[in-house]
Order: structure tokens, then C-alpha cells, then sequence
């Protein structure tokens, strides 16, 4: 099933800059990094800008650029600390349907409840639910023409995550930070340790009848992965998932343990992943230990974010 995200842009050139060339860039950034991973071929997207929604494209292909910075259609950006950041990450992307539609419409509320409680736009993308896609897929005009794409004569890289910052050369190789662990739990999560989970906290659907969902924003923060049932019902069954690639301590505990609570009777527990646990993770019948750690991992070496993926491992610690 393919996931559908909103992309936040931060000015108007670019939006129209992303409309005319059926393109999307990210800077070099971790967020960059992060939504570059997040977001796969065959997924949908639309472009957020000015609290209204335009247009439902297909990703039909990524690619990271080489001195992105010389490359159109995007300048390069300097902000006042100094720093500049240039666009390398880039998502091509075949429109499916046209429209321009306020972000107010009942149709975007999940993703616009995420807006209000974050308090703007401060992030790269935000994750739709599975319904926010169905509605959408029926807004506007169907494209039926051919969409033109920027063609660039230029040097292409796979990003590399590593485990030593002395290794770091941005943006061809990374430092391996908290946002690229929740990706890749978000997209293992289901498959390995979601059905333990359901199990340990007596609730009787599979895990196929619920879908996995990135950063839910809540009225005291935001929980790193949001799971929730695929297609609503009377009585909803979330559960709500932290992320630590460290060794999670008791704050951690009682911070997932308060988001829970927030959202009452409908919230059947919290997982809580992280590379080891302290002895207060275990104390809490409401919030599920998980271990993770990669296969054969080598922190001398540098990895495809899909080779983490393949050696990232999920497991109930208890």
C-alpha cells in the first residue's frame, strides 16, 4: 500500500518552481536526508504551502545530486547563522490529478490537526492516513497529459548512513541520527513486532487491519510513530511508538507513558524502541519494551539506507 505525505514549502518560487517541473528537492540536511529516505517510489505527495493544498502527484523516481548547489532549479540558501544549503535530494513525480484546495477542508484534518498543535509549518513533510488518500484521489481534474521533467546532465550518488561523525562528508555520507532510525522502524515495525505487540496488549485484530503512521503531534509534544487502524470504527485502537537509538531511560518511559494517557480509553498501550533499557521500561504493563539493533553491523563501514533496512532488527525485551 502506498503511503501519501504533504510537503511543506516555504515560499511561493518554490512551489511554483516544483508545479512547473513536476519536481521536489530537499536541502543537504538531516531533515532533507530524512524525508528523501521516508518518502518511496510509488508513493503519493502533494505540495503544502499558505494553509492550501495543491495537486496529487505519483513519485515515479528519486535521485541525489553532486554539487547540487550549481544545479536549477533551486538557488542555493544562506540564513543568518551562516549557513547554506543547497537542494541534492530530489523526488520526480508524475501529476495525477490538479487541484487547489484549503488546507481547512474536512478532508485534510488529519494532517491539519498535526499543523495546529506543531503551531505552523516547521517541518519537511507530514504523513497522511489512508482515508486523507482516498478523499483526495477523488479532488479536482484528472491530468491526462504528459508531465515535463528537468532534465539534468549531472553526477548522481546513493546517500550512505555512518556510525562514526568522523566519517561524516555531507550530504554523501551521514551521521546515523534518531529521525533515520524511526524511518526505518516505521517501515519494519508491522512486519516483525506490531503482532506481539497487539497480543501483549489484548487486542484481537491483525496487525494488517492497522497502518503505521509517522510523527503524531499532541497537545504536550509528539510521538515519533503513530498506529492506528486502517479504516475507523465506533471505538478506535491506537497505539503510540518512541524512538531511542540510545539506551532509553526512565524520562523516556513517563514521556510515552503521559501521551498515552492523552489520548484516553482509545489508546491500548505504547511501544518503546530502543538499543538497550533501563530496569524502569519494564514497570509499566501500558508500555512494551522493544530492542533494536543491526545484523552484522560494522561501525567502521558506511550503508545504503535499504541495507539498513534489511539489517535492522525489531524484538520484544521482555
Amino acid at each position: 500500500m502506498s503511503d501519501y505525505f504533504l510537503l511543506s514549502l516555504s515560499n511561493r518560487e518554490n512551489l511554483e518552481l516544483c508545479v512547473k517541473y513536476n519536481l521536489a528537492g530537499f536541502t543537504n540536511s538531516i531533515n532533507g536526508l530524512w524525508t528523501f529516505f521516508d518518502i518511496e517510489v510509488g508513493d503519493y505527495i502533494s505540495f503544502l504551502y499558505g494553509a492550501r493544498v495543491r495537486n496529487l502527484y505519483r513519485v515515479v523516481k528519486k535521485v541525489a545530486y553532486k554539487n547540487a548547489e550549481k544545479l536549477p532549479p533551486w538557488s542555493p540558501i544562506t540564513f543568518r547563522s551562516k549557513r547554506t544549503y543547497y537542494f541534492p535530494f530530489r523526488l520526480f513525480l508524475k501529476l495525477e490529478r490538479e487541484f487547489n484546495e484549503p488546507m481547512v477542508r474536512q478532508e485534510f484534518s488529519y494532517v491539519a490537526e498535526n499543523l495546529l498543535l506543531r503551531g505552523g509549518y516547521r517541518k519537511t513533510h507530514f504523513q497522511a492516513d489512508t482515508i486523507t488518500l482516498y478523499n483526495v484521489s477523488e479532488m479536482g481534474t484528472p491530468f491526462t497529459g504528459e508531465s515535463e521533467h528537468l532534465e539534468l546532465n549531472a553526477e548522481t550518488f546513493e546517500p550512505k548512513i555512518v556510525f562514526k561523525r568522523e566519517n561524516q562528508v555531507i550530504p554523501e555520507k551521514s551521521y546515523f541520527k534518531e529521525l533515520i532510525l524511526q524511518s526505518l522502524v516505521r517501515k519494519k515495525i508491522k512486519e516483525t513486532v506490531l503482532g506481539d505487540a497487539l497480543e501483549f496488549f489484548g487486542v484481537d485484530n491483525s496487525p494488517s487491519e492497522f497502518e503505521v503512521l509517522g510523527e503524531k503531534a499532541l497537545p504536550e509534544g509528539y510521538v515519533d510513530i503513530f498506529i492506528k487502524p486502517r479504516h475507523p470504527s465506533p471505538k478506535n485502537k491506537y497505539l503510540l511508538a518512541e524512538v531511542k537509538t540510545g539506551k532509553a531511560q526512565k524520562k523516556d518511559v513517563e514521556q510515552l507513558r503521559k501521551y498515552v494517557k492523552e489520548f484516553g480509553d482509545e489508546a491500548v498501550g505504547g511501544i518503546l524502541i530502543a538499543k538497550d533499557f533501563s530496569k524502569s521500561a519494564f514497570e509499566d504493563d501500558k508500555i512494551l519494551p522493544v530492542r533494536y539493533h543491526f545484523e552484522g553491523l560494522d561501525t567502521s563501514l558506511e550503508y545504503s539506507y535499504e541495507e539498513l533496512l534489511k539489517m535492522l532488527k525489531l524484538e520484544v525485551a521482555i
